[in-house]
């Protein structure tokens, strides 16, 4: 049974206004670390900070994105830490991962994920070789989409951010069908967690690969983002920022329609341009 989740917390603040000061009770977003690790290896292969909520589904999405796992049958359970070692308060931080029975992956990639932070994740460690020698396809053609999907796509983001309107601290990540309908958004305070949170429900649900599917995050296009979309399927990303000069080569190379700075009736297109119907 999953233990109970608190993206939210409460604190005093206060406010300084034309030169007065008085106290509030603010919300701010939730930061702890996750520890993810692997059973029967007893192996801790990352450490994230994150926002508690949708753990076993980060925990799912980080593994399948880094090749731990290839489908939802290589998991065979996922819970949290029972340890009596462990302070019963700590024990909602660590995620055990069981593999099925004679699976024993290639743990030494995963090395440089011991410890990533929320605001960039593994910023640049990994490289689009490591995408090559893993045998990612590229994305099939398709879907074909028109600007005013596109455009219309942030402000559905806004809408559904329930914690991000109680905080305005945190990150999302969210997933829509080639007609610009939502079908799915988790919040965090690291992005790339966020979408680890879309990819592992995905994974969970048998759902994958997202090809006819368009994913929107927030702030700009890592590496890792697109790392992540491309062994999800996913053929349209997109961010309200810039994306960096790799993950612009990762799109290129795996067939990706990479848009950035969409902001009101404008974006950009940095690879993929025949997927956006212009006509």
């Amino acid at each position: 049974m999953r233990m109970p989740t608190k993206s939210k917390t409460k604190a005093t603040v206060w406010v300084v206004e034309k030169g007065q000061v008085r106290p509030r009770l603010d919300q701010l977003t939730t930061e702890e670390p996750l520890e993810i690790r692997l059973l029967p290896f007893q192996k801790t292969v990352a450490v994230t900070m994150r926002t508690p909520g949708a753990d076993f589904e980060l925990a799912a999405g980080f593994l399948y994105s880094e090749g731990v796992v290839n489908s939802r049958e290589d998991i065979r359970r996922i819970s949290y830490c029972v340890d009596e070692l462990v302070d019963g308060e700590q024990r909602h931080n660590i995620v055990n991962v069981e593999l099925r029975d004679g699976l024993i992956p290639d743990l030494q990639p995963l090395e440089r994920h011991f410890y990533t932070s929320s605001a960039c994740g593994v910023c640049g460690k990994a490289s689009l070789e490591a995408l090559r020698l893993r045998g990612c396809p590229v994305i099939p053609s398709g879907p074909t989409v028109t600007p005013e999907i596109i455009y219309s796509l942030p402000d559905k983001l806004r809408a559904a951010q329930g914690i991000f309107t109680a905080t305005g601290g945190l990150h999302a990540a969210a997933i829509f069908d080639a007609q610009g309908q939502l079908l799915n958004l988790w919040e965090d305070v690291g992005r790339h967690n966020a979408l680890d949170k879309l990819i592992g429900t995905a994974l969970l649900s048998d759902e994958l690969p997202l090809n006819n599917c368009i994913i929107l995050v927030s702030g700009r296009s890592s590496f890792e983002i697109l790392q992540k979309s491309t062994t999800a399927g996913v053929p349209i990303v997109c961010s309200v920022s810039a994306p960096s000069s790799l993950a612009v080569s990762v799109a290129k190379e795996f067939g990706i329609t990479l848009i950035g700075f969409l902001r009101g009736e404008r974006f950009n297109i940095y690879t993929g341009l025949q997927r956006i119907n212009t006509a």
